[in-house]
């Protein structure tokens, strides 16, 4: 199955031959740069492109086309190398767009030598751009993958191969353009098209094209003449990684090169394969008015790929997020380079004694000043025009999610019913960047929930540096868990979520109120070491059962009415009331449960647990750590920003929480 990428998403790469093929609608060109663990580009022969299209394990095209087919062997590759970057880029001095944003939004897949994909990726969001680093293929622990990168730059091939770490970047992009131009010069006009899109021989007698040395008849076209995926006559083409040529193009029969294709004189040829994919995912209904000239695009909700809308708003957050990432990398890096550059002038102003003293040293440090005072300010509008228009993306998309999406203060919960189908995620707070607080980007994560949570009830600090109270926190935390686990029952179908609750103190007994008052729980929380010891044994027999049955083929034959809906456990005030093996049981459902529909939220301090020693830390490893105040304690592993969590609470006074959890209650009553 074809694994449909988001920007940054990533996918593991099963074989080593490969070919990446590239849809743009208008001709481009496509490059592949090759780098090391640091991501370091070591020179101009590291880099294939037009002007010299094959590398150890690559080949590229040789000109500029609207369709490219590169050829990748990862088995080939040099050692050192572990990255990579798919470049694509948009012809100089000719006549045709010179931005990706006039074009459609170009389609990359990843396919296997017999044309079946293993990966595809849109590239959406381009704008001014007119080169983009499409995609990379990595090198991690001796494993391949594939990521989707969509980083375009306004600057053209120089400025990507600059951002590559190439000190003659300007000069290899001139390169690149002055030989795609030579081949545009060469190339034969292709045929015409009819009026049902099909390109048709005008004549059967071969013909020589301008550079052959002859003239077409007159009235007559000249044939396109034969080529190779990659875009070169086959006759011309050096050895390829794959170690043929003798194919037709995109054919992926052995036998057709001894079959070579026969058309009629002014029959229709097809040159598409049966299996090629050469277009994107149908777009958003919804189409936003074309901006002027000079002015960013409206936004619109659900303006991203995916085959559904919550599919299309689930891309379009995670794109949103992408972008203030980038946005705010761009911005820092900007600042610390003018920073480092005026430390290095004054540096050089104070080496020499001539200009420590006098009118001369005065005059180059407020230079040095008023070019650092510069930059960052073109940083500094560079990051507001973003974040303008990212907040403006966030007014219309904030209304338009779906229950599992939106806030509990969103108008969407008036009119819940209680859904039929499992929805993509589930939203479990917001995150926002300390350079952007006025944008929030929803905190969205797949469902089945593949890691356990744990709400941290601990002694917390806030973003002002002050502390909450411990005893505020601890029912900010329980009011946090019981919000999650209330969304969980509400975008689940009726009677296919179930959710248990540990509370052996009973200390979180108002927090639980619209749970057990509501009766969606599977049964009263549990209270002291007794119902402790049961409800562990339960779900870890549950574990058990399902394990062996998954892992002897029969998933079938568990015993008669066996639960089959999703559980969570919640737990609060850990450890009291747990002993030794009630730890052990606890660490096992965190390890084991989410595979087998288990799924643990813990309402902890850690300190309070601090007596188990090193024991537990692959418990606390293994959860995602949450927080019931804003703190800035998450890290994405793609830029590396320490975000700022806010969890999604239930307005204060409001009553959206009870009647959601009762039309739940109803629908389970129905369903029984």
């Amino acid at each position: 199955m074809t694994a449909e990428l988001v920007r940054g998403q990533n996918h593991p790469l099963s074989q080593a031959r490969l070919e990446i093929r590239v849809s743009a609608g208008k001709p481009i060109v496509a490059a592949a740069a090759l780098s090391d663990e640091h991501g370091k580009v070591h020179g101009v022969e590291w880099v294939a492109h037009p002007g010299a299209p094959t590398l150890p394990g690559l080949e590229v095209s040789r000109q500029a086309a609207a369709d490219h087919r590169l050829a990748v062997d990862l088995g080939a590759m040099p050692e050192a190398v572990h990255r990579i970057s798919v470049l694509l880029a948009l012809p100089t001095g000719v006549a045709g767009p010179v931005r990706f944003g006039g074009l459609a939004a170009p389609f990359v897949a990843v396919t296997g030598l017999d044309g079946s994909e293993v990966a595809s990726y849109t590239i959406t969001g381009l704008e001014a751009e007119s080169a983009v680093v499409a995609l990379e293929l990595y090198r991690r622990q001796g494993a391949w993958k594939v990521r989707a990168v969509g980083q375009g730059y306004a600057g053209g091939l120089a400025e990507l191969l600059a951002d590559q770490g190439m000190p003659e970047a300007r000069t290899l992009a001139g390169s690149i353009n002055e030989a795609v131009a030579q081949g545009l010069a060469r190339s034969v006009p292709a045929p015409p098209r009819t009026a049902d899109g099909d390109r048709t021989r005008q004549t059967a007698a071969p013909a020589l094209g301008p550079d052959q040395g002859g003239t077409a008849p007159q009235g007559a076209v000249p044939p396109q003449p034969p080529t190779s995926p990659y875009g070169a006559q086959a006759s011309a083409l050096p050895a390829s990684p794959y170690g043929g040529q003798g194919a037709q193009q995109g054919s992926t029969d052995p036998s057709a090169a001894a079959q070579p294709s026969t058309p009629t004189a002014g029959g229709p040829v097809d040159y598409s394969h049966p299996r090629r994919q050469t277009t994107a995912p149908p777009p958003p209904p919804p189409t936003a008015p074309p901006a002027q000239p000079g002015q960013p695009q409206q936004p619109v909700a659900g303006d991203a790929t995916g085959w559904s809308m919550d599919e299309r708003l689930y891309n379009q957050v995670w794109g949103m997020f992408e972008d203030l990432a980038r946005s705010t990398a761009a911005y820092r890096s900007a600042v610390d380079f003018a920073e480092s550059r005026m430390e290095k002038e004054l540096d050089q102003v104070l080496s020499d004694p001539r200009s420590r003293i006098g009118g001369q040293g005065d005059a180059a440090r407020e230079a040095a000043r008023a070019k650092h005072a510069q930059l960052v300010d073109q940083a500094q509008a560079a990051l507001d025009r973003d974040l303008a228009q990212l907040a403006a993306e966030a007014e219309v998309v904030e209304p338009a999610l779906p229950p599992a999406y939106a806030r509990w203060d969103n108008p969407v919960w008036h009119g819940y019913r209680v859904p039929m189908e499992i929805p993509m995620a589930l939203r479990l707070g917001d995150l926002h960047l300390p350079e952007a607080p006025q944008v929030s980007i929803p905190m969205l994560v797949r469902l089945p929930l593949e890691r356990g949570l744990w709400i941290d009830s601990g002694r917390a600090g806030t973003i002002d540096g002050s502390y909450t109270d411990s005893h505020e926190v601890k029912r900010l935390a329980m009011d946090t868990a019981v919000a999650v686990a209330a969304r969980l029952l509400a975008v689940y179908p009726a009677r296919e979520f179930t959710v248990h609750v540990i509370d052996p103190a009973g200390s979180g007994g108002q927090a639980l109120v619209p749970l057990v008052q509501t009766g969606v729980l599977a049964a009263p929380p549990a209270v002291g070491a007794a119902g402790v010891t049961d409800v562990l044994a339960r779900l870890t027999q549950r574990v058990d059962l399902v394990q062996m049955a998954v892992r002897g083929g029969a998933p079938d034959a568990l015993p008669p009415g066996f639960d089959t809906s999703e559980q969570l456990l919640i737990v609060n005030d850990f450890p009291h009331g747990f002993d030794d093996r009630a730890v052990t049981q606890l660490r096992y459902l965190a390890d084991e449960g989410p595979a087998v529909g288990v799924h643990l939220m813990m309402v902890a301090d850690r300190e309070e647990a601090s007596a188990y020693g090193p024991l537990l830390d692959p418990l606390w490893r293994s959860l995602m750590r949450l927080t019931p105040v804003p703190d800035d304690h998450l890290a994405d592993p793609w830029v590396g920003h320490a975000w700022t969590y806010e969890p999604s609470l239930v307005p204060g006074g409001s009553q959206v929480l009870q009647q959601v959890l009762q039309q739940v209650a109803m629908a389970r009553t129905k369903h029984t």
